[in-house]
């Protein structure tokens, strides 16, 4: 039998906010929602735990944010500071080993199973790193240590915020049973509620499921959520991977049946997309519409430019236009989907941001 992966997910706790209130001393203890604004449209891009505390969180609207928490201070976002202090705690991953998979700017994946100082402990390294990035940057991270990517992605979560969390061997598949299906990394809110509706509340109720039963039922992802159910994931910590496109979907009940509600849901899309696009660190040329009817077919609409999405307002405008081409006399949409293509991954980033320095 082999000897069982040493997995290590570190991630930052608020990182954007933590930034901002680690910069900016008055905003300390206070509700602070990086990037939006409370008198115009867009959306959080992080959120302090402050914030948390009131339920503001990443791609929440501006206005309801401020309606939440009316004391919420809204900051412009620094990215540039973020991606160089991101390169700083890179070097803290590599100075443990060279298998570091960049998750966003705030996490990462580690295999420490052969590490550059033939430390045994997972989770004394997992320490050392957390220590190291503090020392470094006066911020606080959160890890999570286990055998896979899956357990350690979990464990990170456990004790949030600057605190850390070790699944054993022989624990993950208790761990798994007992864990809520909407907790589990990897599946959204849509297929929670698919799953909800199929009897399926916790990894114990997935467990039970043939793997047939949820290919049939999820396709390929179907396999994934087999392997989860009981605690396995043999994905690897792959050093330098690409990201070729990101994209979010969102799905309705009851279906969408006149323009301007389509309209207005395919904003808050937008929005949801230009979030994801800077926790990830990435922008891309080209610009994807999925509408899927109340039929279930579908239509996708693609447009590419020669300068990159980087604003929330230019995939609004730009998604209006391709959604305004199709004809959707008589037709109920049920989900409406956003991507980005053609994406400049962060290493081109970080160059550019050297060059134009």
């Amino acid at each position: 039998m082999t000897n069982p992966r040493k997995i290590i997910h570190v991630d930052l706790d608020a990182f954007y906010a933590s930034v901002e209130q680690r910069d900016n001393p008055a905003l300390r203890g206070k509700p602070v929602a990086v990037g939006g604004s409370p008198d115009k449209r867009g959306a959080v891009a992080a959120a302090s735990y402050e914030a948390r505390a009131y339920g503001v969180y990443s791609a929440t609207p501006s206005r309801t944010a401020k309606y939440k928490c009316p004391d919420l201070i809204f900051v412009p976002p620094r990215f540039e500071v973020y991606k160089a202090i991101a390169l700083q705690i890179r070097e803290i991953f590599h100075h443990y080993t060279d298998l570091v998979e960049p998750v966003a700017l705030d996490e990462a994946y580690l295999d420490v199973t052969e590490n550059k100082f033939g430390i045994a402990s997972a989770q004394e390294i997992a320490q050392l790193i957390r220590s190291d990035i503090f020392t470094a940057t006066q911020l606080t991270a959160s890890a999570g240590v286990s055998v896979n990517k899956f357990l350690a992605k979990m464990a990170s979560g456990l004790n949030k915020p600057n605190g850390m969390a070790v699944i054993l061997p022989h624990e993950g598949l208790d761990f798994v049973s007992q864990l809520p299906i909407e907790k589990f990394h990897g599946i959204g809110k849509v297929t929670a509620t698919k799953l909800h509706e199929m009897g399926i509340f916790t990894g114990a109720d997935l467990r039970e499921r043939s793997v047939s039963e949820l290919v049939t039922k999820f396709g390929k992802v179907g396999r994934f959520y087999y392997q989860i159910a009981r605690g396995e994931d043999d994905r690897l910590v792959v050093p330098n991977r690409v990201r070729k496109s990101l994209s979010v979907e969102t799905s309705y009940d009851p279906d969408l049946s006149d323009r301007l509600s389509i309209e207005q849901a395919l904003e808050q899309v937008a929005i949801d997309l230009h979030a994801r696009l800077e926790k990830a660190g990435v922008s891309g040329q080209t610009l994807t519409l999925k509408v899927k009817f109340a039929d279930y077919s579908q239509v996708t609409r693609s447009v590419t430019q020669s300068l990159a999405f980087t604003e929330v307002r230019s995939i609004q405008e730009t998604s209006r236009r391709l959604l305004g081409a199709l004809d959707l006399e008589g037709l109920s949409v049920r989900l409406l989907g956003l991507g980005i293509g053609k994406l400049m991954n962060e290493e081109q980033d970080f160059q550019q941001l050297r060059l134009e320095f």
